[in-house]
């Protein structure tokens, strides 16, 4: 049975931290995995600039409540769902995500979640599991799923890499440079007609 992994920002809805980046008027905050594959290092980073600046869970929800999926991602997730099992596997958090999955219809998402303080100061993360996208991914296939996995950075290749058919979706020319193999996708019709294609 096949059931289809997706990176949720870059390829259903916006990425958040360029989204508050602007918001913000924080230009450092627009860097992302496409930029940082380490993603520890990235969010810690992200921490200490909320940190300086005095920004906290409040805010970024206020900017995440203005962002709506990119256009075509809902009904591209709606006629995926029709043919096979979906689930985002996200390095973002259950305290952003919640409003986004509403504008998608609730998929299922399997994500992480923040540690807050009482005056909405983000002082840390809590990482579902270690490498969490390949081990997700590795944990479905070792309970009879082919999975297929398609996202737009660094973080994401692992899935890919591991899944019995992998694609990129508004990646970086660098990322489509260094793996020439997988095929990599603009628009979501093709996107669609790609993974449809590899289903058994």
């Amino acid at each position: 049975m096949d059931i289809v992994c997706l990176d949720l920002e870059g390829v259903l809805v916006p990425e958040i931290w360029i989204a508050f980046s602007k918001e913000s008027g924080i230009p450092e905050l627009k860097r992302t995995t496409r930029d940082e594959p380490d993603y520890d290092k990235l969010m810690k980073w992200r921490i200490g600039i909320l940190k300086e600046h005095g920004l906290g869970l409040k805010e970024i929800q206020e900017t995440i409540a203005k962002i709506d999926p990119l256009p075509g991602a809902v009904e591209f997730l709606n006629k995926l769902r029709e043919k096979t099992q979906v689930i985002i596997i996200s390095d973002t958090f259950t305290e952003f995500a919640k409003p986004l999955m509403e504008k998608l219809g609730w998929p299922t998402i399997f994500c992480n979640s923040l540690e807050v303080a009482p005056d909405g100061e983000i002082t840390g993360f809590k990482m579902r599991i270690h490498d969490s996208k390949i081990t997700t991914v590795k944990a479905l296939q070792s309970i009879g799923f082919n999975t297929i996995a398609a996202g737009d950075s660094y973080n994401d290749l692992g899935m890919i890499l591991a899944s019995k058919s992998g694609f990129l979706f508004r990646s970086t020319e660098q990322i489509k440079k260094d793996y020439p193999d997988l095929p990599a996708f603009e628009e979501y019709d093709d996107f669609y007609n790609a993974i449809v294609n590899s289903l058994e």
